[in-house]
């Protein structure tokens, strides 16, 4: 069976984590302080603190600015649902607004149609790895003080307008998970230009523990430390920051790859009456995962493609229709919930052979066939 996604990893990030090990130092020191320096490197970033996971990226940037109970959040319904956990940790209320049907991302007149006095932030979602209209988004938020914090996820490595996603706009959440562009086994980081605020992220990731002061008392008493905040135990290890560090070495050929397969899927199934690849922006995007909208009997297509050796994924049900969620609905959201009916998502992963490639178009190619 060929994956829906799968990591890339070798004996490299084996004998880097195995150097951490010789060190005895496997929590939260120089190794992670490395990879911080090569997020900023890479995407232009002022500062970059690396954290456990991508949803604890979202929960602690909320926190870091401030958001919480009676602020609204406008959200994509369609996301993964650590978005909206997220929101929810914090005390504020998700918002969920529609997407546009062909690239997923958030409709931005539907964003702004839901801005109230009570908005504290806009979560837009990177989706497939495809960036949004950020141009159209912060313009709406500076004009009425709102913080636009980017649900990066998909994006690392994406491009918008010559400028890395991470390294502009008001704050970026990234996810380093087993199957994201690049990873760290498990991790996450948030980007941001704002020092004070990165500061205070900084130490909610450590408990609240205030470094400086830790550090004015250290040659007296080793001991001495001062909780100046609420916080998290949410810092990255020298283990994963290890696994990551060398993960960046293979992203370019990682991207490379995805891109090739997309152009690849997007030339085989442009013109079939069963499915609608998204709009993809092969040169700009690092391509997460690949989407298609299968136009009807999507159930039955994917137990085709499985009859065939291909595995197939759902990114993700809508979330104003989750058990949890739907309290936060205010009403329908049509094209949401149409989509969420159609999305399918096909093998991409960085390992797949042409042989992969060829059989997952023709699975396709032969659903579509046997449909007309």
């Amino acid at each position: 069976m060929i994956p829906v996604s799968r990591p890339s990893m070798g004996k490299e990030e084996l004998e880097a984590v195995g150097k951490v090990f010789e060190t005895g130092w496997l929590g939260l020191g120089s190794t992670v302080l490395e990879f911080e320096n090569k997020l900023k490197e890479y995407t232009g970033a002022k500062n970059a603190i690396a954290v456990t996971n991508g949803t604890a990226a979202l929960h602690i940037a909320l926190d870091g600015f401030g958001v919480g109970p009676g602020d609204e959040v406008i959200v994509p319904s369609l996301t993964f649902a650590a978005t909206i956990q997220a929101i929810l940790a914090v005390g504020a209320t998700p918002v969920f607004c529609e997407v546009m049907p062909q690239t997923l991302n958030v409709d931005i007149k539907d964003v702004e149609n839901r801005v109230t006095p009570r908005t504290k932030a806009i979560m837009p979602v990177h989706y497939c790895g495809n960036a949004c209209d950020m141009d159209a988004l912060l313009k709406i938020a500076d004009a009425r003080g709102i913080k636009i914090i980017e649900d990066a996820a998909h994006a690392f490595g994406t491009v918008y307008k010559g400028k890395k996603i991470g390294g502009f706009g008001h704050c970026a959440c990234f996810s380093f998970d087993a199957i994201k562009n690049i990873t760290c086994g498990e991790g996450g980081a948030v980007l941001l230009p704002d020092d004070a605020i990165a500061e205070k992220i900084r130490r909610k990731r450590v408990l609240g523990i205030d470094k400086d002061t830790w550090a004015r008392y250290q040659n007296k008493r080793l001991w001495f430390y001062e909780v100046v905040d609420t916080g998290y135990r949410y810092h990255m290890s020298n283990i994963n920051a290890a696994i990551g560090l060398v993960q960046f070495g293979k992203l370019d050929k990682f991207l490379a790859r995805k891109r090739e397969i997309t152009k690849n899927y997007d030339a085989a199934f442009q013109n079939m009456a069963s499915v609608l690849p998204l709009e993809n922006d092969h040169e700009n995007t690092a391509q997460f995962c690949y989407i298609l909208r299968v136009v009807k009997e999507r159930d039955a297509f994917m137990e085709f493609l499985k009859e065939r050796g291909a595995a197939t994924g759902v990114h993700y049900i809508p979330n104003h229709e989750q058990p949890v969620f739907k309290r936060f609905a205010k009403g329908p959201l049509p094209v949401t919930e149409l989509l969420g009916a159609q999305i399918c998502t096909l093998p991409l992963t960085p390992d797949m052979t042409d042989a992969d490639v060829r059989t997952v178009v023709d699975a396709v190619t032969d659903f579509d066939k046997s449909r007309r």
